[in-house]
């Protein structure tokens, strides 16, 4: 935890885990830092192009957030956008203004969950495999995503510039490499190819926003309420969950101490996900927030710290600045990018989160056993046996398979915690049934079944 009064050293720490690992693979950050660009450009180019959100300021404020983030946690912790604002916002083409009160009631009510203590207390009480399963089903809804909204649609044929599945294809055989070569910078690959695609292409965006100027938004009650009951409630739960509590858990999972630094708490990136949206939304910016699924991406494509998202919020922070004369090169270069390499990217984000499930019965957090200084040393777990073994993995699985069900994190999170409790329901049920048995018996057969270290107790 850092210490309020004197962050310094804490800051100093992160600097210094910034610095060497950019000077040990310089690359690997720079093609992590792009990670999470699959999930990040298509809902920011609809949203801007419904004229839901400012491009300037989005690319602004998530951009200083970017370098913010980086700067304070010292790993690649993305900020990306609120997925189920975002969706709604398009659905429903919300205002700048219906979008930014969306954005703040979600900010205002994870903040104060923060500063009460109420994330932390969640933490605390869900169980590993609960957690396991909001990964797992975030990561699979990845995949599902990369399929439905990016791969599906496209086809085999068409020009060289075009979308289209031949471009998927050569994507995917290239990250099959990264498997052989790891220091491959695959995602700088990719997107640098894909902005040359984009730029190439004939096609053109229109209906590209000309206003560039930075807007200071006013919501009105009305604006709150429609925003609130359409978006802010099913946004809730998803950033509390998957934004906060598994990007947390899989920090510590992906980055253990004392290699790494150690993993924010709840507490903290509760706090990030506020102040980024309370100081960014009155100036028209994209609702953001923390997830587990952009710490994957990152993660799987080479960034090891803070200095791949530094890098990647001062190019949006530059951006920006160009946006305020003209935004709609940007826009119509970003929407260019094929859907196909984009699809590839997040379909890898999302196995890379997927896989952490298979930890949920080997090196899970709660199965660690921490040494003097607190922190695991990679190695020493506590033993489960068969039993425990199958149901922490079924709990795990059914959180997934409701989540997947319902497309609701709250919903999956829900089953898994009654299904992890029916299951203490049932072992104490069954203990006591063996207490009552166990009484019942004759007193010598209660003896003879006690063991031989409390016969020798009783002899004696």
């Amino acid at each position: 935890m850092v210490s309020p009064a004197n962050p310094l050293p804490h800051l100093r720490r992160m600097h210094s885990h910034n610095i060497s690992t950019l000077k040990s693979s310089p690359l690997a950050e720079l093609s992590g830092s792009l990670g999470d660009l699959g999930t990040l450009l298509p809902l920011m180019t609809a949203l801007v192009l419904t004229h839901s959100i400012c491009l300037p300021s989005t690319l602004l404020f998530t951009g200083a957030a970017n370098i913010l983030t980086g700067v304070a946690f010292g790993i690649p912790l993305p900020v990306q956008p609120m997925k189920a604002i975002a969706a709604v916002a398009v659905a429903r083409n919300f205002t700048l203004e219906e979008n930014a009160a969306a954005g703040l009631v979600v900010a205002a009510l994870v903040g104060l969950m923060s500063i009460t203590g109420l994330i932390s207390w969640a933490s605390n009480v869900t169980p590993i495999p609960v957690v396991k399963g909001i990964q797992v089903g975030a990561g699979l809804s990845l995949c599902l995503s990369a399929g439905s909204s990016l791969l599906a649609p496209l086809s085999w044929t068409g020009p060289f510039w075009s979308d289209n599945l031949l471009w998927a294809l050569a994507a995917a055989i290239l990250l099959l490499f990264t498997l052989l070569y790891s220091k491959l910078p695959y995602a700088l690959i990719v997107f640098t190819f894909g902005i040359i695609l984009s730029v190439l292409s004939p096609t053109t965006i229109s209906n590209t926003p000309s206003n560039a100027t930075i807007p200071i938004l006013h919501p009105t009650w009305k604006d709150f309420w429609k925003a609130t009951t359409t978006a802010s409630l099913g946004q809730l739960p998803l950033t509390l969950l998957n934004s906060v509590i598994a990007a947390s858990a899989l920090a510590s999972d992906l980055l253990p101490s004392p290699s790494y630094p150690s993993a924010p708490s709840v507490t903290s990136l509760g706090i990030s996900v506020a102040v980024i949206n309370l100081i960014g939304c009155w100036f028209g910016s994209m609702p953001a927030c923390h997830g587990s699924g952009g710490l994957a991406g990152q993660y799987r494509f080479g960034a090891r710290s803070g200095t791949s998202i530094v890098f990647l919020g001062s190019v949006k922070f530059l951006l920006g600045i160009l946006a305020l004369w003209n935004p709609s090169p940007i826009v119509g270069i970003l929407s260019g990018i094929p859907k196909s390499i984009l699809g590839i990217l997040v379909l890898a984000a999302g196995i890379e989160l997927a896989k952490v499930g298979e930890s949920v019965n080997t090196d899970a957090r709660d199965l660690r056993v921490l040494g003097r200084g607190e922190e695991w040393d990679g190695k020493r777990v506590r033993d489960v046996d068969d039993r425990e073994k199958n149901e922490r993995w079924m709990v795990m699985l059914v959180t997934v398979a409701v989540l997947l069900a319902f497309r609701n994190d709250g919903v999956g999170f829900i089953a898994g915690l009654t299904w992890h409790w029916g299951l203490k329901v049932v072992r104490r049920i069954e203990e006591r049934r063996e207490g009552f048995r166990w009484w019942r018996r004759p007193r010598h057969e209660r003896w003879e079944t006690t063991g031989l270290l409390h016969e020798g107790d009783r002899v004696a």
